[in-house]
């Protein structure tokens, strides 16, 4: 790893592996949180939970939203699958020089319009304008949006690593469509079919969820490298093996069809509108419940359950050690895979 590479930035086993090596060996003893996408700290009586990401998509302007809903919803989603109700955002602005004043008002106005519907509050913000990077008129200028979320925990020890044996794995919709429509847009391909990012905010949905006496395991919204990366980081954090099935997975057939024709993988594919939820067995109905009442879950089904959770102990036989922090995909078939940690460089880049 002598120098960065696009599959650094991808959200797989890149990714990971990235940060692992260059980032923690400094920031171990500084970063509790490092393994979640949120970290959490408390002021007097109260807990309170931040996320910062940075978004660089193209299109800046998609079916579905824009770069501008996208970073409010990104990050606002973060917070809340962590546990917490978004109450403040922090926002930066990097813009190239040439960037289009009109397309920068229809950003800003979709930034305005997803915070006042999360009733959430700017603290402050800040602009860069840098010179162009290519010299040509045929070239459209970048702009990149970095944001910092905040807020108030209403559910706590929701972890990565909190993974109980016979948790049942819920997965709130459709998974696929923010990828799927990006690449289509990167690479001009039209196609019959009305595939739609999802690019929504998950609190409405959770809000009665957090609120609620049910224990949450582990929650996470599933963005880059899709269904795939965060069940396999699941496994690994929590040393354990997930059986999940294929037929209780909802995919557009114009998603499925997408991913044929271009050999992508549906279960790598980014989402911004979608969430996993562990629970325990004895939880999933009213979760369930909960989440249906809400357009954004009317599609949210159980796709599998944690089979096995070592406890951080060496499995005693070699069947045990195969399945250990694995993903188990199984087919509508009959048969059975791993479902794998996304690797190299993920298309399409999508935040």
């Amino acid at each position: 790893m002598d120098f960065v590479t696009l599959a650094h930035g991808g959200g797989g086993m890149n990714s990971s592996d990235f940060v692992q090596k260059v980032f923690m060996p400094y920031f171990k003893n500084i970063m509790p949180y490092a393994n979640e996408d949120s970290g959490i700290f408390n002021n007097n009586a109260s807990k309170y939970v931040t996320s910062i990401d940075s978004y660089i998509v193209k299109p800046l302007f998609f079916d579905g939203g824009n770069i501008g809903k996208l970073c409010v919803c990104g990050s606002s989603n973060d917070v809340a699958v962590m546990g917490g109700k978004p109450l403040y955002l922090n926002i930066g602005f990097i813009i190239e020089e040439g960037f289009e004043v009109d397309k920068l008002k229809q950003i800003v106005s979709s930034i305005a319009k997803e915070c006042k519907s999360l009733n959430l509050q700017i603290l402050s913000a800040d602009t860069k304008v840098l010179p162009r990077l290519i010299q040509s008129k045929d070239t459209e200028s970048s702009l990149f949006i970095t944001t910092t979320c905040i807020g108030e925990i209403e559910k706590s020890n929701i972890s990565a690593s909190n993974l109980q044996k016979n948790d049942c794995i819920i997965l709130s919709g459709k998974i696929g469509n923010h990828g799927a429509r990006i690449f289509l847009e990167q690479n001009n391909i039209e196609i019959q079919g009305n595939i739609k990012s999802d690019c929504a905010s998950l609190y409405p949905m959770l809000m009665p969820l957090l609120q609620s006496k049910i224990p949450i395991h582990a929650m996470r919204d599933a963005t880059r490298g899709g269904l795939s990366s965060v069940l396999n980081e699941w496994a690994i954090e929590s040393n354990a093996c997930i059986d999940i099935y294929e037929e209780h997975i909802i995919i557009d057939n114009e998603v499925h069809g997408v991913c044929e024709i271009l050999g992508l993988e549906p279960y790598d594919l980014a989402n911004e509108g979608v969430c996993i939820i562990s629970v325990g067995e004895e939880y999933s109905k009213e979760v369930l419940d909960i989440l249906k009442k809400h357009e954004l879950g009317c599609n949210a089904k159980i796709i599998g359950k944690v089979n096995e959770v070592y406890n951080n102990t060496i499995p005693k036989n070699s069947n045990d050690i195969i399945y250990n922090k694995k993903v188990v995909l199984h087919t509508k078939y009959g048969s059975k895979r791993f479902l794998e940690y996304p690797q190299g460089e993920l298309l399409p880049r999508i935040c």
